[in-house]
């Protein structure tokens, strides 16, 4: 009788693991969709880019709202989970910092497409950007703590505006192909070094 039980729960475990599995896909397809041809794109194409039926994506996300809603918060926690996984590679604190900010710039690249739908009148977007700073302001706080303690960058820096120096960095980066956001982030970030490395 024992065994059932357990053969039920596994079953019920596996099924939760394969829906996670089958939503994070549809959430990475809707992402690379996004950002190719902004929000407004066809469900269609992100159903295809998937590889599922337009009713998959519409049993999981009833509304764009919905989905624009869901793959921001993805972003948002990859980005996010990324932060102390770096730090445990062993890689130094420093470098650490630079492959994260490096994964923030990407994430705000993704979030460029998502821009004009978040400054939209819908409440459902308002708690995003709460969202956004409380889960990745304090991971960057780490990464920086972290390369301070270690000596690698002048202690004092602030998480917060670290942040809206990069994301201001990579305003307009889309518009002007003479402008490499990503190598000024890469100037700003070796200048945390300071003076003395």
């Amino acid at each position: 009788m024992n065994d059932g039980n357990e053969a039920t729960g596994q079953a019920v475990v596996s099924r939760r693991k394969d829906a996670r599995r089958n939503q994070e896909t549809l959430l990475n397809a809707a992402a690379t969709v996004f950002v190719a041809s902004g929000v407004n794109a066809p469900v269609r194409d992100i159903a295809a880019k998937a590889g599922v039926g337009v009713g998959t994506i519409y049993r999981h996300f009833p509304t764009r709202a919905d989905l624009v809603i869901a793959v921001y918060r993805h972003q948002v926690d990859a980005c996010a989970e990324a932060g102390p996984a770096l730090l445990a590679t062993g890689l130094s604190p420093h470098a650490a910092l630079g492959q994260w900010i490096d994964l923030f710039v990407d994430f705000l690249v993704t979030k460029h497409g998502l821009a004009a739908v978040l400054r939209s009148d819908n409440s459902d977007f308002e708690a995003l950007r709460a969202y956004f700073l409380d889960r990745l302001v304090p991971v960057c706080a780490e990464l920086l703590e972290a390369a301070a303690v270690a000596g690698e960058i002048r202690p004092g820096i602030d998480a917060y505006e670290l942040m809206r120096g990069v994301g201001n960095l990579c305003i307009g980066a889309d518009s002007d192909p003479r402008y490499d956001a990503r190598h000024m982030v890469e100037l700003l970030i070796a200048g945390l070094r300071g003076p003395h490395r």
